[in-house]
């Protein structure tokens, strides 16, 4: 059966659609908003996957180039490779419906988001989201959604919902929220230094939209009539884990309290191998998994059941306490910037690399083609876990917690600044947050650079503990603070403000009054951190590195830059192989002259100046002789122009012979005198000595 409803969002209309396309999916939908159209199915695998302890959900998002009436770049006119935007997009699909599957549900689901036809205004990214949840609402797959999803920007004073393209361009503030109709799920964006009022807002604007997106979403539902399968569910052996709790309730919480990393992963697999064997014989059927799921409940109710009840976390801080934060610059001899950011066991190395017009990254999008002149990778080799894996490209992790990290530092950069930046975390050890660690790393190695920023930034990780009525939430979480606990939310900025964020949660929603104490504790958390970060380094150094290339920017007539690069680009050749300068010119005539050495960059500049310089009258020049005639000779002004200075002309006296006076290649000082009626230059020798004379 065909079902299309349309309702209003944020002053557009969106419709969904299901029953027409896609119908061997357990459940497929359209959405549309303007003329972008996007293509959601969802599937689950009839049986449940084996020997796995999570749930097996994939999301995939392509942006189809056929969409915007485009061919793919590059040589091969196909699809390959998922773009950055593409994983991004998969990644907040993911995050707001995975929570949302009974737990137990081991078997696979996969959703894929597909745009077939994109308008350039609308962002299809959003609408596939709300597209995922309604595939599976309207499937017989068990999700207890349904969830919603808009953007968020602010221009001006205006929050404007589901904004264009180009009306994001112009916001301070830019959010992504996902949700039910109860409760907010994931939050994701960027800003520029707004409080944390003014980001409330924002969500709880989007959060009314929403509601609607849901109720549409239910209704579609109760009008198909659907109903959901009985799938049977992975559940924890109740003898095993009664067992093994009776094994380890002396020790286990000794164990889970022991402050090192390494340590206390040491002593929980000495527990759990001394609880397991002698009782093996006792379970003949049970599976690893059951032992291993029996035992994680064990140390997630232990750690939990401690932090509600006593406010005392696994490594023996507080709630609000902050590891303790060591900060260094200048590590690196040779690189252009360098900080090593260490705050408990996790640790960021970041380098700044400086470059020109020439390493901007560029990338096609269905908003048109783009140039970054700011990037930031994130790396997380397997060593930073003591862990021993092949070593591959970055994956989704790697790119997301990148681009977390990047939106959180574009805000604070300088405006026009003349210099391509590129920033490369590695993570070198791992145990919490390392993506804020990454902020707080890049920070001190831009300022090391000399990158003139706008104020320093930090970044923290705030979790939460949820048990019924009782709640704690924790600044700075670890890596099982993470794993076992029911909130993952990231905060970065300066200390005026908020320039980043992210929020993920395990349990169906938190409250608006969550997310304010959540918020307020993240911003001294951050205080706190900046405080540390301030006493290795607080402003930007004065100057960049000796090592970086210097640049020179000057703006000359757009109709003199064919006469820079010269015929088939000969003239701009020339200058940069007796230069040694890197030269670039753009459509708006802003030229970028940039060398290690300053002298390279001065004499690529003269010529440049050279050549789109006007020649004034009444000037004196220093020129170059090019030829001999006997009435007088032929000199270089300026590079492509040239004079005549008479032979009556070269002295105050009467030269018999030109060569008397000069030779080919002599420089000489000669005076414009005038232009003739054939718009040669008239050029004095004689004058320009008299007048040179005068002047000492």
């Amino acid at each position: 059966m065909v079902k299309n409803v349309k309702f209003e969002i944020g002053g557009k209309t969106l419709s969904i659609e299901t029953g027409k396309i896609a119908r061997q999916a357990d459940g497929s939908v359209i959405v549309t908003c303007g003329d972008t159209v996007v293509l959601v199915s969802a599937v689950s695998s009839p049986s449940m996957r084996e020997n796995i302890d999570f749930f097996p959900l994939t999301v995939d998002y392509r942006e189809n180039t056929y969409a915007a009436g485009k061919f793919p770049g590059g040589y091969i006119k196909r699809e390959g490779r998922p773009t950055e935007k593409e994983i991004l997009t998969a990644r907040f699909t993911d995050r707001p419906i995975r929570p949302l599957f009974p737990e137990g549900y081991f078997y696979e689901v996969q959703i894929i988001g597909a745009v077939l036809s994109a308008d350039s205004e609308n962002n299809p990214d959003v609408l596939t989201v709300t597209g995922a949840s309604a595939a599976l609402t309207l499937s017989d797959i068990p999700f207890g959604g349904p969830v919603g999803c808009v953007r968020v920007c602010r221009v001006g004073e205006d929050f404007i919902v589901n904004p264009l393209y180009s009306q994001v361009k112009d916001s301070d503030l830019e959010l992504v929220i996902a949700g039910t109709s109860e409760a907010v799920m994931m939050v994701e964006g960027g800003s520029r230094e707004v409080s944390e009022e003014d980001l409330l807002k924002a969500i709880n604007i989007g959060h009314e939209q929403i509601k609607i997106i849901c109720a549409v979403q239910e209704k579609l539902a109760k009008e198909l009539n659907v109903k959901k399968r009985n799938p049977e569910l992975l559940e924890i052996n109740e003898g095993i884990y009664g067992d093994i709790k009776k094994s380890v309730s002396k020790h286990i919480k000794e164990a889970i309290f022991i402050k090192s990393k390494k340590e206390r992963e040491k002593a929980l697999n000495g527990l759990f191998a001394a609880a397991t064997e002698p009782i093996k014989e006792k379970y003949p059927d049970a599976k690893e998994l059951d032992y291993n799921m029996a035992f994680k409940k064990i140390q997630k109710d232990v750690m939990r059941k401690t932090i509600l009840d006593e406010g005392v976390r696994a490594d023996g801080r507080r709630l609000k306490d902050i590891r303790p934060i060591t900060c260094e610059t200048g590590l690196m001899p040779r690189t252009h910037g360098s900080a090593l950011f260490t705050r408990g066991e996790t640790q960021s190395l970041a380098i700044t690399t400086l470059g020109t017009a020439e390493d901007v990254q560029k990338y096609e999008g269905f908003e048109g083609d783009k140039e970054k002149t700011f990037m930031l990778h994130y790396n997380f080799p397997p060593f930073s876990t003591g862990e021993c894996r092949p070593m591959r490209g970055p994956g989704r992790r790697e790119i997301g917690h990148g681009h977390l990290a990047e939106r959180s530092i574009a805000s604070v950069l300088p405006e026009d600044y003349p210099y391509t930046i590129r920033v490369v975390s590695d993570i070198l050890e791992s145990n919490g947050s390392s993506s804020m660690a990454t902020v707080c790393a890049s920070s001190l190695s831009m300022m090391d650079a000399g990158v003139p920023i706008k104020a320093p930034l930090a970044g923290i990780a705030m979790g939460l503990i949820k048990e019924g009525g009782s709640e704690a939430i924790l600044s700075d979480i670890l890596g099982m603070e993470d794993f076992l606990g029911d909130m993952d939310f990231k905060v970065a900025g300066t200390e005026k403000g908020i320039t980043g964020f992210q929020m993920d949660i395990k349990v169906k929603g938190i409250s608006e009054g969550t997310m304010k104490t959540a918020l307020e504790q993240a911003r001294e958390g951050r205080l706190k951190i900046l405080s540390e970060m301030n006493k290795c380094i607080s402003e930007p150094r004065k100057d960049i590195s000796e090592y970086a290339p210097r640049i020179k920017t000057i703006t000359i007539d757009v109709d003199k830059i064919g006469l820079v690069i010269g015929p088939g680009g000969k003239t701009i050749k020339e200058i940069i192989k007796e230069t040694g300068a890197e030269i670039n010119i753009n459509d708006n005539g802003v030229v970028q002259i940039a060398s290690s050495d300053k002298q390279n960059i001065d004499k690529a500049l003269d010529w440049i100046l050279g050549i789109t310089a006007e020649v004034e009258i009444g000037k004196i020049y220093k020129a170059k002789v090019k030829d001999i005639r006997d009435f007088g000779c032929i000199v270089d002004i300026l590079p492509g122009k040239d004079g005549l200075v008479h032979i009556s002309r070269l002295a105050d006296y009467r030269v018999k012979k030109v060569s008397d006076i000069c030779k080919v290649g002599d420089e000489m000082y000669v005076k414009v005198m005038e232009k003739d009626e054939k718009g040669r230059f008239v050029l004095s020798r004689k004058a320009a000595l008299k007048e040179m004379d005068k002047s000492k």
